[in-house]
């Protein structure tokens, strides 16, 4: 087997950000995907998004499950920390990790077999419980790693490459993220960076439950023109509700657009994102019409993209939990362990 390794010299004029971090300190090893997957386009847009927020590498944490897409935290941010979980039980690990630590930004890395299959009830729970975390699906309707199969999420009466057509009913992750209560829901196309970078850069900001679901053509099993997760479909069929550009607190941007172009809205801590709207009747505050607007634009075979719903003053786990603000990490024995009187004066509080 031949290893390739990136240099680890760079050209020494390369764009820094404001930690003086360049592009290659957010990059991982090289892929070893199928040259043209969409996996690596979604890895190359959490990079950028990471470098323009000037994040410390070592305060993020990304973790995965199984498949081509658990396989791409190797391939970005290469100096943080990582886990690679079993199938589908990314969110349990990290919603472990975020209790342990509530000072990492987490990255929940998955795919439509490792989250609606396998992994659905872990996907269920890790989003109702508000888990301070970017969720993302590398959704491509298809278990590339076992050869091309449907997975849930691919759409009835699609086809891929080579085999039947599909006859089951679709699991819509992102009609889910939404009843099941997280608080900031999106879905992109991993060809469309333009759209998908400030998306991320949005839901990392945000604090609570992030879902994004990305669609990511496999151009190995599911790139055909029967399918509706093919790079054509998508680009014939991408309904945008939304322009996205974040702008954080600390920098001072005034928006120079023409009344009614322009909502803004203002995140937990401060940052506010920007949407210039395309579709002049929806509303991303509205859960009940977002969803309402997910089976219409479906019914008339169209994929919906943008930031689809956000809930600006959301809570996360530990907000909802009351756990202390220091890391529990950080705590030392006697902190962690009071002693059995504190034990006993809990117990009494809950008969």
């Amino acid at each position: 087997m031949t290893y390739i390794a990136k240099p680890r010299l760079h050209h020494p004029k390369l764009p820094t950000n404001a930690l003086g971090y360049t592009h290659r300190d957010y990059e991982g090893a090289v892929s070893t995907l199928c040259a043209g997957c969409g996996h690596d386009s979604i890895s190359a847009a959490i990079i950028q998004a990471c470098f323009e927020l000037s994040l410390p590498p070592h305060k993020i944490a990304k973790l995965s499950g199984i498949g081509c897409s658990s396989k791409t935290p190797t391939y970005f941010l290469g100096k943080s920390h990582g886990f690679n979980s079993v199938h589908g039980r990314m969110p349990s690990v990290l919603t472990g990790a975020n209790l342990a630590n509530r000072d990492l930004v987490y990255l929940g890395i998955s795919g439509d077999g490792d989250s609606a299959s396998i992994g659905l009830g872990q996907f269920a729970h890790c989003l109702r419980r508000a888990v301070n975390m970017v969720y993302v699906v590398e959704n491509n309707g298809v278990y590339g790693l076992t050869k091309g199969q449907f997975s849930a999420t691919a759409d009835k009466g699609s086809k891929v490459r080579r085999g039947p057509v599909n006859t089951d009913s679709p699991i819509d992750l992102v009609a889910l993220a939404l009843q099941l209560g997280a608080s900031f829901v999106g879905r992109s196309f991993s060809g469309d960076k333009r759209q998908l970078v400030p998306l991320i850069k949005a839901a990392i900001e945000h604090r609570g439950a992030a879902f994004i679901d990305v669609i990511s053509p496999c151009v190995a099993f599911n790139n055909n023109p029967e399918s509706t997760k093919s790079f054509d479909y998508v680009r014939a069929h991408n309904e945008a509700v939304n322009r996205l550009d974040v702008i954080l607190e600390r920098d001072e941007i005034t928006a120079d657009y023409a009344p009614g172009t322009v909502e803004t809205v203002t995140q937990h801590d401060g940052s506010m994102l920007r949407l210039h709207k395309l579709a002049p009747d929806y509303d991303p505050h509205d859960r009940i019409s977002a969803m309402a607007y997910l089976q219409q634009r479906h019914a008339e075979g169209e994929v919906v993209t943008g930031l689809l719903f956000v809930e600006p003053d959301s809570d996360d786990l530990h907000a909802l939990s009351g756990t202390v603000e220091i890391p529990l990490n950080s705590l030392d024995e006697a902190e962690l362990c009071p002693g059995p009187a504190a034990l006993v004066q809990f117990n009494a509080a809950h008969r």
